[in-house]
C-alpha cells in the first residue's frame, strides 16, 4: 500500500517541523507540501492533490475552516483534518460542515495524532478523546431542542447509526430489511437535513452532537 501523502498547513514552522520529525519516522505517510496560509494552502493542495491536509484552524488571514470549505468543494477527494488549540463544540460543527472529517486539539499525543489519520484511510472520524468527551458533557447539559432542519426520523437515526459503524449501503440494507434504494433515499435526506455533503460528515457530526457512540477507535 502506498503511503498516505500529507499536506501541512500552519502558521508555525516549529509546529510543522514537529510534524514533519514525526511523521517520518512512519512507513504509512509522507508530507509531501507545508503551506502556512489559506491561499499558499490552496496551491499546495491544487499541485500535489494530498490524500490528507492537516489544517490549523488559525491561520493569518483567511482562518482554517473558511479555507476547508473552499478546498473540499474544489477537491471533495481531499481529506482534512482540523488541528487547533480550541476545543470549542462550536468550532468543531462549524469544521464539519465545512467538509472536515477530523477536529485534534494539539496537545494530542503523537500515539494517538497516529491512530486518528490511520484511522481515516478505513472511513473514521478523526476526533480526540479529550474533545469527544467535552462535547458530550454540552450536549447532555443543553436544555433547548435542535433545530428542524436535525430532526432525523428514527429510520434515519438508524441508517446514521451503522453508517458510524462503517456498514455499506449493501450491509445497511440487510441489516434494516429493506432495499438498497431505500437506504440511500434516506442518507440523501439525513445529508439534506445536516447540510453536509457525504456520509463521513454524517457520522463525525453525529458522534459530536452526541446522538451517536463513537465508533471503535474514538475511545
Amino acid at each position: 500500500m502506498q503511503p498516505l501523502r500529507l499536506l501541512l498547513v500552519d502558521d508555525h514552522a516549529l509546529f510543522r517541523e514537529g510534524l514533519i520529525s514525526l511523521l517520518s519516522y512512519q512507513d504509512d505517510f509522507t508530507v509531501v507540501g507545508e503551506a502556512e496560509d489559506a491561499e499558499s494552502a490552496l496551491d499546495q493542495a491544487r499541485a500535489l492533490e494530498p490524500d490528507i491536509v492537516l489544517m490549523d484552524v488559525e491561520l493569518p488571514g483567511e482562518d482554517g475552516v473558511t479555507a476547508t470549505q473552499r478546498l473540499t468543494m474544489e477537491m471533495p477527494a481531499v481529506t482534512v483534518v482540523m488541528l487547533t488549540v480550541h476545543d470549542d463544540s462550536q468550532t468543531l460543527f462549524e469544521a464539519i460542515k465545512a467538509g472536515a472529517q477530523g477536529y485534534l486539539v494539539k496537545n494530542v499525543r503523537s500515539r494517538e495524532l497516529l491512530e486518528q489519520l490511520r484511522g481515516l484511510a478505513r472511513g473514521e472520524a478523526a476526533l480526540s478523546r479529550r474533545l469527544a468527551a467535552r462535547i458530550l458533557e454540552e450536549i447532555r447539559g443543553q436544555t433547548e431542542p435542535f433545530g428542524p432542519e436535525e430532526e432525523l426520523t428514527a429510520r434515519e437515526m438508524d441508517v446514521l447509526e451503522l453508517v458510524a459503524a462503517r456498514l455499506s449501503n449493501a450491509d445497511i440494507a440487510e441489516r434494516l430489511a429493506v432495499s438498497e434504494h431505500t437506504v440511500k433515499n434516506h442518507m440523501k435526506s439525513i445529508l439534506s437535513k445536516l447540510h453536509l455533503r457525504n456520509r463521513h460528515q454524517a457520522a463525525a457530526y453525529g458522534v459530536a452532537r452526541g446522538w451517536l457512540p463513537r465508533p471503535k477507535g474514538l475511545g
